[in-house]
C-alpha cells in the first residue's frame, strides 16, 4: 500500500505509517477520540498538537483540520482502503463506531438516539460549558460585566438538568448501552472542576449526572485514553 501523505515529520514524526494517526491534546475535545479509540481498540499512533503554543495554526496541520482545530485523525485504512483525513468530533466518532463496530447499537432506532445526544453535546453541552469556563475562569478580571457569567452559568445548569433528568431514567445517555454518546458528553461534564465552577453550577444537586460520570471515568478505557496528548508526553 502506497503511504499516504503525512504532515510535517520534524513536529510530528510517524512510526507507525500503517496506523491511525491522531493529532490531538488532552482537552475534552481531544479526549473523546482517545478514550473512544482505547474503548473500541483501534491500533493508533497519537501526536501532540499543543494548542498553549498555537501549533494547530501549523500550515501542515491545517492541511489536515482547515479549521485549526483539535483533535484530527488519518487513517491509511479509510473507507475502500483509501486514506482519509476527518476533523470534529462528532463525525470522527461516528466514523470510529462504524469502522470498529462498536459503541453504536445495531439497531437503527437505537443507534438514532445516540446521534441525538451526541449532536446534543456537540451543539449545546461543548459550547455552552466551554463558553462558562472561559468567562468564569479565564475572563475573570477582565471585565466589569457579569451578563457573560450569568448567563453561560444558567444555560450550564440548564443543560445539566437536561443530563440529569435523563439518566434518572437510564443507566447511560442513549439507553443501557455505553456509546459514543457518553463518551463526546462526558469529558466536559468532567472539566467543570478544572473551570473551578462544579459550585457555581450547583453540580452536587444533579445526583444522577455524578453517578453516571463517576460510571464513565472508572472505565480502564478512560483512564488510558486520558493519558493521551498530555504536555510533556
Amino acid at each position: 500500500m502506497t503511504t499516504p501523505w503525512f504532515p510535517n515529520t520534524e513536529l510530528w514524526p510517524v512510526q507507525h505509517p500503517d496506523r491511525l494517526q491522531l493529532y490531538t491534546m488532552a482537552t475534552p475535545n481531544g479526549l473523546k477520540v482517545s478514550i473512544a479509540l482505547e474503548e473500541m481498540g483501534i491500533p493508533y499512533e497519537a501526536h501532540l498538537v499543543n494548542i498553549l503554543e498555537n501549533t494547530q495554526f501549523d500550515p501542515d496541520y491545517l492541511k489536515l483540520s482547515p479549521n485549526g482545530k483539535i483533535p484530527t485523525i488519518l487513517d491509511p485504512n479509510g473507507p475502500a482502503g483509501e486514506p482519509i483525513t476527518l476533523m470534529e468530533t462528532g463525525a470522527i466518532l461516528l466514523y470510529l463506531a462504524e469502522k470498529s463496530g462498536k459503541l453504536m447499537p445495531a439497531d437503527p432506532r437505537q443507534a438514532w438516539v445516540v446521534k441525538q445526544w451526541l449532536f446534543m453535546q456537540v451543539a449545546h453541552i461543548g459550547p455552552m460549558f466551554g463558553q462558562f469556563g472561559h468567562f468564569y475562569k479565564f475572563a475573570k478580571g477582565k471585565t466589569s460585566d457579569e451578563y457573560a457569567v450569568t448567563r453561560f452559568t444558567n444555560e450550564a445548569k440548564r443543560l445539566l438538568k437536561v443530563l440529569d433528568d435523563r439518566l434518572a431514567t437510564t443507566s447511560w445517555l442513549a439507553g443501557e448501552e455505553y456509546t459514543i454518546a457518553d463518551v463526546a458528553t462526558f469529558p466536559w461534564v468532567a472539566c467543570l472542576s478544572f473551570y473551578d465552577g462544579l459550585e457555581a453550577v450547583e453540580f452536587d444537586t444533579f445526583g444522577h449526572v455524578k453517578a453516571w460520570l463517576e460510571r464513565c471515568e472508572v472505565r480502564p478505557a478512560t483512564q488510558r485514553g486520558r493519558q493521551v496528548g498530555l504536555i510533556g508526553s
